[in-house]
């Protein structure tokens, strides 16, 4: 089997790179190192896929034009390559999302739409639902999103299954909700109040702290995408990938006072436009068709990213194998007091 893992470097994208090869899949990693955070980071991300003998690396904007050659070998196409995070869809970056989003994801299907036979797994997100009526929310909920970063994910879903209706593409859409875990990316809160917590920093939360999450560690994440691939689908395609419970921010922090040793300074300020108040995703679907349980709860979750954190610090900027899954400090603004962080998918 050989795979194609778009974003291969990024948060998700290099844990998924990981297990396939574990398992003995070759892998074509494409990533093209865009500036939403250091690029460093992304590197070494990838250390570890790259000690692999069936791991090959293209460095590549999806966006340049045909992409025939890096999917004329692939059983399945894992497109995880986006430009993430909410607040920064905003204003004059609209038009990178607007790229990275909805142009590569569309250049990328023309290029599979010639083996309609491969399947083609597309990384949607919760974004989608906007500011949901209903929880947990299904994915029969009409999406309603509430930011152009949702916007551009929709677009590119719906993208996709234009694709699927015209050409026969073998898609599935996951819906990933609030992914966490090691290596998860400095914009996001648990990597910042992580880091807060360590190195004694106050940190600030958007609102009350009261708004809820469906938060999905990383490990079952990549256990749904890897289903997705090789399951025998019918009529449904659209997925929510969640963890199978709502929490609250406040929540969180108590867990992480707990692993922290102390009580953290917590900062409140206004929530920022496109920030929506609660998430929860229904995921009998996912269950039910991909076989979808997630394994890893939030306690268990968290002290798993917050060690990460401790030996990353500890690292300082030396760089050690993803098996400690520990990374080195990889921009000069991480040491920048605790900021308000995105905690959607």
């Amino acid at each position: 089997m050989r795979a194609v893992v778009t974003g291969c470097a990024g948060f998700i994208g290099s844990h998924l790179t990981e297990s396939l090869l574990a398992d003995g899949i070759e892998v074509l990693g494409v990533d093209c190192f865009n500036d939403n955070y250091a690029r460093r980071q992304k590197l070494i991300n990838l250390a570890q896929a790259r000690e692999w003998d069936h791991f090959d690396f293209v460095p590549v904007d999806l966006t340049r034009g045909r992409l025939d050659d890096l999917v004329a070998d692939a059983d399945v196409v894992f497109h995880l390559a986006a430009e993430p995070g909410v607040r920064a869809s905003w204003g004059d970056r609209f038009d990178t999302y607007v790229r990275n989003n909805l142009l590569a994801t569309q250049l990328l299907l023309e290029s599979v739409r010639s083996a309609p036979e491969r399947r083609f797994v597309y990384a949607s997100s919760s974004s989608v639902y906007g500011e949901a009526d209903v929880f947990p929310t299904s994915e029969s909920v009409a999406p309603r999103p509430y930011s152009p970063y949702g916007v551009t994910k929709l677009s590119a879903e719906q993208l996709c299954f234009a694709y699927r209706s015209n050409f026969g593409v073998d898609l599935v859409a996951l819906r990933y909700f609030s992914v966490y875990g090691p290596r998860q990316r400095p914009d996001m809160a648990f990597h910042r109040f992580c880091r807060a917590g360590l190195e004694g920093r106050p940190l600030s939360v958007l609102g009350d702290g009261e708004q809820s999450r469906d938060f999905t560690y990383v490990d079952d994440v990549v256990r749904a995408t890897r289903a997705a691939a090789g399951a025998a689908l019918l009529d449904e395609r659209v997925f929510n990938i969640g963890g199978g419970a709502r929490v609250t921010l406040n929540q969180t922090l108590e867990i992480l006072n707990d692993l922290a040793g102390k009580s953290l300074e917590v900062i409140h300020s206004a929530r920022e436009s496109g920030d929506v108040r609660d998430t929860g995703a229904d995921i009998e679907r996912a269950r039910q068709e991909l076989g979808y349980d997630p394994a890893v709860g939030l306690n268990e979750g968290l002290a798993a990213e917050f060690e990460w954190m401790r030996e990353r610090l500890s690292a300082g900027s030396s760089t050690s194998s993803s098996t400690s899954r520990r990374v080195p400090s990889s921009r000069a603004d991480d040491a920048a007091p605790a900021e308000a962080a995105s905690t959607s998918a």
